[in-house]
């Protein structure tokens, strides 16, 4: 059975959303029958949010397949916002704290009249219309456990100035005006004690065995976790995904680790050039002559070996500059001052 006169069965095969820095989630299977608490566990920023408004056809989806009381996701996203109501969902649907608590029921009741009701209900007498509108609030208020009595200033408290327990039980109480088949709640536990979470939890319970189908995101879910549908996100899979993919968390370790290794290799292996043990089978500095500063027939001193390496000008690359550290030497010098140490022993 897809739905009910106030529920709507949640399914999803392979479900995924991909934004532009990559998959937000991905592989997500769900299968609830109508009136069914669905709890979306994960931690922040792993996808939750994005689950939560692709089933509710505010997203739409980039894999695998979804089904909203029988409307299929994404192809029918206009149907499925029209059965499903937002309580709570930062940036998407939040209240207005410069608000009263009466304010937010009466722009709610009168959006409801004007814009979720037939046009021969609007042609009826406005007694009825406002007596129909204090009854949609009334069931709302009652089915949220939101008692307006107990507020600072009743209906004229400021949304400001309420608990985020009684904001939570406002916002769903707005949703319910419209009489939705889904009413989807995020961030159902932030910020709540321990005891406010029980009672939140409990809110949603009792919403769902009316009848309406409860999607609610949390980091926690219920302690005795009955009659849960619980979903998971947070592990975005890598197969099939190039490494360096957008959205993929490549592993790095490796990575360094060869650069490490290289560089300590190239690092010993000038420590050693520069280090060589001295024999005495090593040819003797006079008998070497200097490519640079002496013709080929010449014979090289050893002092003039030694004085000619000390005092060759240093190049535009290896001389420092201001605060610059002076480039490591390479092979090739590091045996020219080898051999100059030689000739001076």
């Amino acid at each position: 059975m897809d739905s009910t006169p106030h529920g709507a069965a949640v399914t999803a095969a392979g479900f995924g959303v991909k934004g532009p820095r990559g998959w937000a989630f991905r592989d997500i299977d769900l299968t609830a029958g109508p009136g069914s608490l669905i709890a979306v566990q994960g931690p922040s920023g792993s996808g939750r949010t994005c689950l939560l408004l692709a089933l509710t056809g505010r997203m739409k989806s980039a894999a695998g397949t979804a089904e909203v009381g029988g409307l299929p996701l994404p192809k029918k996203k206009a149907a499925v916002r029209s059965v499903t109501a937002l309580a709570h969902v930062p940036g998407v649907a939040e209240l207005d704290p410069a608000l009263t608590v009466g304010e937010h029921l009466r722009e709610r009741a009168l959006l409801q009249g004007r814009f979720g009701s037939s046009l021969r209900a609007l042609l009826r007498p406005r007694r009825e219309r406002r007596a129909e509108a204090r009854a949609l609030v009334d069931t709302a208020l009652a089915a949220a456990g939101l008692d307006l009595e107990s507020l600072p200033k009743g209906i004229r408290t400021s949304v400001r100035d309420l608990e985020r327990l009684e904001a939570l039980r406002l916002s769903v109480a707005l949703a319910l005006i419209g009489g939705p088949r889904l009413l989807a709640v995020d961030d159902t536990d932030l910020k709540l004690s321990g005891h406010e979470r029980a009672a939140a939890w409990e809110l949603l319970r009792g919403v769902a065995a009316a009848g309406t189908t409860v999607l609610a995101v949390c980091s926690e879910p219920p302690e005795d976790g009955e009659g849960v549908v619980l979903v998971r996100t947070g592990c975005r899979p890598e197969r099939d995904t190039p490494k360096g993919t957008p959205g993929t968390f490549p592993a790095i370790t490796d990575t360094a680790a060869a650069t490490d290794d290289a560089d300590a290799t190239k690092a010993t292996d000038v420590t050693d050039a520069a280090n060589s043990p001295r024999t005495e089978d090593a040819t003797p500095a006079q008998d070497t002559p200097d490519a640079h500063d002496t013709k080929p027939d010449e014979p090289t001193k050893p002092d003039e070996t030694a004085e000619t390496a000390e005092t060759a000008k240093p190049t535009e690359h290896s001389r420092p500059a201001g605060n610059e550290q002076p480039r490591p030497r390479d092979d090739k010098e590091a045996a020219a001052d080898a051999l100059a140490e030689a000739g001076r022993a």
